[in-house]
């Protein structure tokens, strides 16, 4: 007759109490904070899939395309970087982070004038309080002076991203 002794009949084989309910549940990173964490551990193509992740779940927002922008870059996919940043800054022309790594971008393909004027604006939309910007700016313009020299390479330039209110550092 198999296991069961009656097979119309379920067997409660529980034993001890029953599982909690309506308990609070930890709340999970989302894909953008996952992103974050890896790009700053250097994993940049595990970032780029999170990020596309969060775009599922957030839309594709400044932040997201930023965010997957930033992660192209790391790649050193340049067009599909630029590509990204200037559709993050289509929906919202003032998101600093987005301004900042447009700039990385136009600067590693030799757009120097546009990429320092990207700079100038996210330096002054940041009211002057990213260290990495004013650092990004400078570095363009002892560029520009010595335009004969050898050029900053691309890791010099810093990345930026939003969290917390603040801009960090993701890698040089």
């Amino acid at each position: 007759m198999g296991c069961a002794r009656d097979p119309d009949v379920l067997i409660n084989d529980r034993v001890g109490l029953p599982a909690p309910r309506n308990l609070p549940t930890a709340q999970a990173p989302d894909g953008l904070e996952i992103g974050h964490r890896l790009m700053d551990a250097g994993e940049y193509e595990l970032a780029l899939k999170a990020y596309y992740r969060a775009a599922s779940d957030l839309g594709f927002t400044a932040d997201v395309l930023s965010a997957i922008g930033s992660a192209n870059l790391r790649l050193q996919r340049l067009g599909q970087a630029e590509t990204t940043l200037r559709a993050a800054l289509e929906l919202d022309e003032k998101f600093v982070p987005a301004l900042n790594n447009l700039g990385v971008v136009l600067n590693a393909r030799n757009q120097i004038g546009e990429a320092r004027e990207l700079f100038r604006v996210a330096y002054a939309l940041d009211n002057g309080s990213s260290d990495d910007i004013r650092d990004n700016l400078r570095l363009l313009d002892d560029k520009l002076q010595n335009i004969d020299t050898e050029t900053a390479p691309i890791e010099d330039f810093r990345l930026v991203r939003r969290g917390n209110g603040q801009y960090l550092l993701l890698g040089q």
